[in-house]
């Protein structure tokens, strides 16, 4: 496995341009590789590896990543758990993470991260998160030519904001967390990752996410978002949905469409029509979970916006086809939502 540290203000920087190598091409293909960045100078990459106990009593999400800026570049890792108000946020210098380039492999200090595992070791004045956990059994999101992941073609276009990567739709989990002196087990549970990079975040966007659902070997995300495209914008969405030998892939790119999109408070509701079928979708948090999980997110690279995620939501999802006959009806559980800025924006 070939490591390199990207630490020096030249890296930052890169803005000569030069004919991409082996690595950058082949990335393309895999977007759950760090991508880096040589155009730019304000760049962010993060993963979001999310595990729920067996019993659904724990969720422990980890955010391991790097923001590149001329103002306060530094690696990270945020961590999110449905017991706390407030993430953690563990902060390191740029020297200190490392990545892999042929494969998802990632060090921050003394914590590794991998698509098959994750070692921590994270600690502050007031904090220390250590332990293992690793996962089996992962379903992969496919990548080809047409569809380089779960962006489709867009994967392809050189000037988006931000770009997203699935790396394992589910997965069972082994291993222990221990959270000040307090050791929470995964044995047994449930497992996600994905990941974003790029300059920032959307103006606004509305992002759920869950595989713990009644029925086995079922998982969902779907992610909606106001797009800067040349000089204007436009509504784009994407996700998938499993179930068993069951997978629909929808997004702006294969034809889909969102018929419906309507938010309220805590819970929205969004309807999309599909070629074959219609997928009626319903989010909702807790009225407790309102401001909970201000995590930080990027700007232009830097890590100053705030955001809330709900770890511990609700999605109910009816999977019928154009004639209205069920094909699917479930409720996933420990769920991840975020309903950010002007979500009208995003309604058709």
């Amino acid at each position: 496995m070939t490591i390199h540290t990207n630490t020096t203000p030249r890296m930052l920087q890169a803005g000569q341009k030069r004919w991409p190598d082996l690595y950058d091409l082949k990335k393309l293909w895999h977007p759950e590789w760090f991508q880096s960045n040589r155009k730019r100078k304000n760049f962010f990459e993060g993963w979001y590896i999310k595990n729920v106990s067996i019993a659904e009593n724990e969720t422990l999400s980890f955010i391991p990543g790097v923001s590149f800026n001329e103002h306060d570049a530094h690696a990270f890792v945020q961590v999110i758990s449905n017991k706390t108000d407030k993430p953690w946020y563990f902060k390191y210098p740029l020297g200190d993470f490392r990545f892999a380039t042929d494969r998802f492999a990632a060090t921050i200090n003394r914590s590794s991260f991998s698509a098959s595992h994750i070692n921590v070791d994270l600690k502050d004045d007031n904090n220390h998160i250590c332990g293992s956990l690793s996962f089996k059994n992962q379903v992969r999101y496919p990548a080809s030519f047409r569809r380089p992941g779960i962006m489709g073609w867009y994967r392809y276009v050189p000037f988006m904001e931000c770009y997203h990567g699935v790396v394992s739709l589910d997965h069972d989990i082994t291993g222990t967390i221990e959270i000040n002196g307090k050791k929470r087990s995964f044995d047994g549970g449930k497992g996600y990752i994905e990941k974003d990079w790029g300059r920032s975040m959307p103006e606004s966007w509305i992002w759920m996410q869950s595989n713990n659902f009644d029925q086995d070997k079922t998982s969902f995300m779907l992610s909606v978002a106001r797009i800067p495209w040349l000089r204007s914008y436009f509504t784009g969405f994407l996700g998938f949905f499993i179930n068993k030998d069951q997978t629909i892939h929808f997004g702006t790119y294969t034809g889909a469409r969102i018929s419906h999109l309507e938010h309220e408070d805590t819970q929205l509701t969004l309807t999309i029509a599909g070629k074959n079928y219609y997928l009626h979708v319903r989010g909702e948090k807790e009225a407790s979970a309102r401001n909970k999980g201000g995590l930080k997110a990027p700007n232009d690279g830097q890590m100053n916006r705030v955001i809330h995620e709900s770890v511990d939501s609700r999605i109910s999802l009816v999977l019928t086809d154009k004639q209205g006959k069920p094909l699917f009806e479930g409720v996933g559980t420990s769920a991840g939502l975020e309903m950010v800025g002007d979500t009208s924006l995003l309604a058709p």
